[in-house]
C-alpha cells in the first residue's frame, strides 16, 4: 500500500480530488508488563487533504492471516463486513466510512476481484483508559477524575443493556461462540504454548468445565441486549473530562450483559495482580464501586449466575503468553486459579475475588 494507491481509493469513495500527505501505523503505547502485545492487525492512520483544502485523518483496518479463526480470507471477510455494519449502530463508537478490498496489485478498491478486505473508519483522538489504570498500577492513586470515567462506563453499559433483544436462537449462538468460537475459549487454549503450569491437560479441563457452562445457561435468551462485545481498556479512548470514544466492537452486536461487564471487572483485577498481587486498594474500589452501580442502575442480580464463562474467556487472554508475553508467572497463576474457582462455584460472588485466585 502506498499513499497514491491510497489516494485513488478516497476520492473514489468521496467523489472528489484527495491528497494523502503522511500513512501511519498505529500501535500500542502502553508502557509496563501489562502491556498488550499482539493484535489482529496493524491499522493505519491516514491523514489527508480533500480539494477544499480541510485536512482530515481517517483508519484503516485490516486482519491478519493467522489463528483464532483468520485463517482464511473469508473469515477475515466476514469480520470486516459485520464490523462495517455494526460499528455505527452503536452510541459513541467510533464511525465506518467503507468497507473495501486489496486487489492483487496493492490496490484500494470496491469489492469485486479483492484479495483481502480493509476497513476505513474517522479517526478518534483521545488517550487508551488502559493508560489511566496504568497510570493508578504505578501510583495506587485514583482522582476524582478516574471515578467519575468509571462511573461514566458503568452508566453507558446500563444504558445500552437496558432493552431485551428477542432472537432466543441467536442467544443460543452466542454462548456457543463463547466456548466454541476461534477468538474465545477453544480459540484461545489452542494459541497457548507449552508451558511450565498451563498443560495441555490444564487447558482440557478449562474447555471441558466451558461446555457444561454452556448447557448451564445458553437457553437464557431472555438475557439477549445489545453489547460491544470486547469492552476492554484498550478499546475505550477518553478526551477531556469523562468523554470517551468506543473501538472495536467485536464478535456480536446482541449477547449477554455480562460479556461487557466481566470484561472491565476482569481489568480492575488484573491490574491490581500486577501492582500487588490481589485484588485490593483503588482497584478493589473501583471494582466495587463499578459492580455496586451497575446492579444499582440494571437491578440484573442473574448476572452472578451466568458471569463465570465470561470471566474465564476474559482471564484466558490476560493470562496468555501470546497477548501478554512479559507478565510476571505469579500473576499468570493467579489468572488461571481464578478461572478454575469460578467454573467450579455456580454463582459468581464479588466479595470472593482474592479467594478464587488463590490468596
Amino acid at each position: 500500500m502506498n499513499p497514491q494507491q491510497v489516494e485513488q481509493y478516497l476520492s473514489s469513495l468521496f467523489k472528489q480530488a484527495v491528497k494523502v500527505r503522511t500513512l501511519t501505523l498505529l500501535g500500542q503505547t502502553t508502557r509496563d508488563l501489562s502491556e498488550k502485545s499482539y493484535g489482529y492487525g496493524t491499522p493505519v492512520r491516514i491523514d489527508y487533504e480533500t480539494a477544499g483544502g480541510d485536512a482530515k485523518r481517517a483508519v484503516l483496518h485490516t486482519v491478519g492471516a493467522g489463528a483464532f479463526g483468520h485463517e482464511h480470507m473469508a473469515d477475515r471477510a466476514r469480520i470486516l463486513l459485520w464490523q462495517h455494519m455494526a460499528f455505527n449502530r452503536l452510541p459513541r463508537h467510533i464511525q465506518v466510512l467503507d468497507v473495501g478490498g486489496f486487489d492483487g496489485t496493492g490496490s484500494v478498491s470496491s469489492l469485486g476481484g479483492i484479495e483481502e478486505l480493509c476497513l476505513l473508519t474517522e479517526y478518534a483522538d483521545g488517550e487508551p483508559y488502559a493508560n489511566d489504570l496504568e497510570r493508578i498500577q504505578s501510583d495506587g492513586v485514583a482522582c476524582e477524575l478516574d471515578l467519575a470515567r468509571a462511573d461514566t462506563l458503568c452508566d453507558y453499559l446500563a444504558g445500552i443493556h437496558r432493552d431485551p433483544v428477542n432472537d432466543p436462537g441467536l442467544y443460543t449462538r452466542r454462548i456457543r461462540e463463547l466456548v466454541g468460537d476461534g477468538e474465545c475459549i477453544m480459540g484461545l487454549a489452542d494459541s497457548y504454548p507449552d508451558r511450565s503450569f498451563i498443560t495441555r491437560k490444564v487447558l482440557e479441563d478449562i474447555e471441558h468445565r466451558a461446555v457444561k457452562w454452556r448447557w448451564r445457561i445458553k437457553d437464557r435468551a431472555h438475557r439477549l441486549r445489545q453489547v460491544h462485545g470486547d469492552f476492554h481498556p484498550w478499546n475505550i479512548l477518553f478526551q477531556e473530562g469523562a468523554a470517551f470514544t468506543l473501538l472495536d466492537r467485536s464478535r456480536g452486536e446482541f449477547g449477554d450483559p455480562a460479556d461487557d461487564v466481566t470484561c472491565i471487572l476482569s481489568n480492575f483485577m488484573f491490574f491490581s495482580l500486577q501492582r500487588s498481587g490481589k485484588l485490593e486498594g483503588v482497584f478493589e474500589d473501583l471494582f466495587f464501586r463499578f459492580w455496586d452501580r451497575y446492579m444499582e442502575k440494571t437491578g440484573d442480580h442473574e448476572l452472578a449466575e451466568v458471569a463465570a464463562p465470561f470471566f474465564a474467556f476474559r482471564c484466558l487472554v490476560m493470562a496468555s503468553p501470546v497477548w501478554y508475553p512479559r507478565l510476571d508467572e505469579a500473576v499468570r497463576r493467579k489468572l488461571i486459579a481464578f478461572i478454575f474457582a469460578v467454573l467450579d462455584t455456580p454463582v459468581f460472588d464479588p466479595r470472593e475475588v482474592n479467594r478464587y485466585c488463590g490468596t
